[in-house]
């Protein structure tokens, strides 16, 4: 291996190297939400300027009702990267509580909109179109990490696990099915699936879970009949070629006209009302004209970039709501664009999820900026990002949008708000454990935990110099060997 001056000049090695930064987290997310919105917005340009022509006689409408979203979503995200955790922990449950009641009211004929199909899903203020079940997505997310965060550390029963997730995943389902609305219902059950299997259900019941899931689709994708026609278009596409199987063959014939290149950006031919919603549901389609093989090689490159730094953030967590809340949101948002993509090329049924970041559609696009905003803070969350900013390293983002310093994640401060917020929901064995562990830590109070993972990477990197100099402290009468952890885990001193 070849070097300058002491440097190594492997490209490989410089990638390693970058990534060893203690905010390379950080950066990969906002990257990733930058390269995906940019991309959306040309794309919604280039598909919808024919088909909006035609119906408002101007070319831009929906790309500015796209503009708007972004710049709503844009705004979603810095609140949300300035938001602590323990606001986000304090709010998930009010949050989820208000997303349940606008689903409700978007059902009552007068308060939501109908749509031309009969579906109701959208409010209507001012002219501007509000979808709630989009919200509801990141709220069940939110909840759901705080609560198996909270049941985890408490050592709860397995019935303590599942209730009240479970039936409350489901109510919020079952009233996004009364919308109409599957599509959405099905990227809830992912959300709840991917919480449950993070958090270390058995996995006989988590296969149980998954069954059931699958089955409650099953009969509800046959009970209404365009739902029935997605699925026989897709099980026989030549059957009904100017029919059912019309829009999922357009898309077909517009990646095979893309080729490795594409035609050019802006020279699509599906888009003149040969493929029925080319902006929305079927943009992957436009992507693959007009940008060929190789663009849609980079859009699911930055996918694959966005699980990589997503799961890369929930391994490198301390906090365990962090981690579950990066873990099931990457699952989620890369669940809902490989759905997407798998229907546009003919190998999943029609089910209407968009591309997240860069279908059409002001809600959704305005929800996932601030989904990936919340994941970007979680990054700065890091053991290592922690340190690093505390010393001062923060980097030129950091400065421009004047982001607080984030707090290190403390078991004992956890502990302690849990014992508030959640001992009325505990069943008798579960608050016994609590209240001994409890008393357990106020016997302790000699050493703060909150930095442990800091410490413990800063050793990593240092070869382990640091710690051979600085033994470790004890404080007078405390016997050596094994402690106690306050939440009940045993460590070596």
């Amino acid at each position: 291996m070849s070097k300058t001056e002491g440097v190594p000049s492997s490209p490989r090695t410089r990638i390693g190297m970058w990534l060893g930064r203690p905010l390379a987290s950080f950066h990969l997310i906002v990257t990733v939400a930058a390269l995906l919105t940019i991309l959306g917005l040309v794309m919604v340009l280039s598909s919808s300027a024919a088909e909006a022509y035609a119906t408002d006689g101007s070319a831009y409408s929906l790309f500015t009702q796209q503009l708007i979203g972004v710049g709503l979503g844009i705004v979603a995200f810095y609140f949300a990267l300035r938001t602590p955790v323990r606001v986000l922990r304090k709010l998930s449950f009010p949050l989820f509580v208000l997303s349940v009641i606008m689903l409700m009211m978007v059902l009552i004929p007068g308060v939501g909109s109908e749509g031309a199909d009969g579906a109701r899903r959208w409010f209507n203020v001012a002219g501007v179109s509000f979808q709630p079940s989009e919200l509801a997505k990141v709220t069940l997310v939110l909840w759901g990490a705080h609560l198996l965060a909270s049941r985890r550390s408490e050592h709860a029963s397995l019935k303590s696990l599942l209730i009240p997730l479970v039936p409350a995943a489901l109510l919020m389902a079952g009233l996004v099915v009364l919308q109409p609305n599957l599509s959405t219902a099905i990227a809830i059950g992912i959300i709840l699936v991917a919480l449950l299997w993070f958090a270390g259900l058995d996995a006989r019941l988590f296969a149980i879970l998954v069954g059931g899931g699958l089955a409650a689709a099953t009969v509800l994708a046959f009970t209404a009949g365009y739902r029935s026609n997605r699925i026989k278009a897709w099980l026989n596409p030549g059957d009904d070629p100017q029919g059912l199987g019309y829009q999922s063959n357009q898309a077909k014939f517009s990646l095979a006209d893309g080729g490795p290149f594409g035609v050019g950006l802006g020279q699509s031919r599906a888009k003149w009302s040969y493929l029925p919603n080319a902006h929305n549901d079927f943009i992957f389609a436009i992507i693959g004209e007009e940008l060929g093989f190789i663009g849609c090689l980079a859009v699911l490159g930055l996918f694959a970039l966005f699980v990589y730094a997503g799961l890369r953030i929930a391994m490198r967590s301390v906090d365990p709501f962090l981690r579950l809340l990066a873990a099931g949101s990457t699952t989620w948002i890369f669940a809902q664009a490989m759905i997407n993509i798998g229907y546009v090329v003919g190998l999943l049924p029609v089910t209407g999820l968009q591309l997240p970041l860069v279908s059409y559609g002001g809600s959704s696009t305005a929800i996932t900026l601030l989904m990936f905003g919340i994941i970007a803070n979680a990054a700065r969350h890091e053991p290592e990002a922690i340190a690093a900013l505390h010393a001062g390293q923060d980097s030129r983002i950091d400065r421009v949008l004047r982001l607080p310093m984030p707090a290190s994640f403390s078991p004992l401060r956890a502990a302690a708000a849990r014992s508030k917020s959640t001992r009325p929901a505990l069943d008798r064995e579960d608050r016994r454990r609590l209240e001994t562990r409890e008393a357990a830590a106020r016997r302790r109070p000699d050493r703060d935990y909150a930095d442990v993972g800091t410490r413990s990477n800063r050793d990593r990197r240092s070869g382990g110099a640091q710690r051979s100099s600085e033994p470790p402290r004890r404080t007078r009468g405390q016997p050596t060997g094994t402690s106690r952890h306050p939440d009940g885990r045993g460590y070596r001193r």
